[in-house]
């Protein structure tokens, strides 16, 4: 009976794998590349800086693993503050310089492996999607990792780059969905002690311009 109830809870495990569900408990962010001298650049920017400040308040409310990347920032200049709630949050997050267009540097992957050993799931988001968020998903994704994209927390400086990019990394596994429906499948149900909190920051991130709307009508 043992036995059976391994093997099932295995199956379980995987289905939910299988399906790109979330859980804070084996799951990180992945902030990439959104510094204050290149962003401004960048296709319907405004959105993708409101839509990472969102998801770094909900990674701290939920106790979710956060690591950053700046490429080069000697050129491309550092993290914008406006990604974060406060700036005590962005002190606290570690974040990587890089010359390597994916995230998963040597520095980064130390960082996984020692401190967040348990996910198997990352969130990322960030600029630009054709480019190091592309890159960093293909990574992870060849490592057997989940990866989620954040449509709505990405882009790239043409609109044709980041669609293509999008649908690149969807048709080699990543699950593609939006900074919501994201933040819904970590909380999981109304009763999560953290729901209010969460359900507060959604809200009022709900209420400002999403550019990414525009080109829907």
């Amino acid at each position: 009976f043992k036995s059976m109830s391994l093997a099932a809870t295995t199956t379980a495990t995987a289905k939910r794998l299988a399906v790109g569900k979330l859980s804070p408990r084996s799951s990180a962010f992945l902030l990439c590349d959104i510094q204050d001298k290149f962003c401004p650049l960048i296709y319907k920017n405004e959105t993708v800086v409101r839509t990472a400040k969102l998801l770094t308040c909900v990674a701290r409310e939920l106790d979710i693993p956060l690591i950053g990347t700046e490429q080069y920032p000697k050129a491309f200049g550092h993290t914008l503050p406006s990604c974060f709630a406060d700036e005590e949050h962005l002190k606290n997050t570690p974040i990587f310089e890089k010359k390597l267009f994916s995230m998963m540097t040597p520095e980064v992957s130390t960082e996984i492996e020692k401190n967040h050993s348990v996910v198997k799931s990352f969130v990322l988001f960030g600029v630009e999607t054709h480019v190091c968020v592309q890159q960093t998903a293909l990574d992870l994704l060849e490592l057997g990792h989940q990866v989620h994209i954040v449509e709505d927390g990405t882009s790239s400086m043409q609109p044709l780059d980041r669609n293509v990019a999008l649908r690149r990394m969807a048709s080699a596994g990543a699950f593609v969905s939006t900074a919501q429906s994201i933040c819904f499948m970590l909380l999981g149900s109304a009763d999560h002690p953290n729901f209010k909190a969460v359900s507060k920051l959604i809200k009022e991130h709900a209420t400002l311009p999403n550019e990414f709307n525009d080109t829907l009508l």
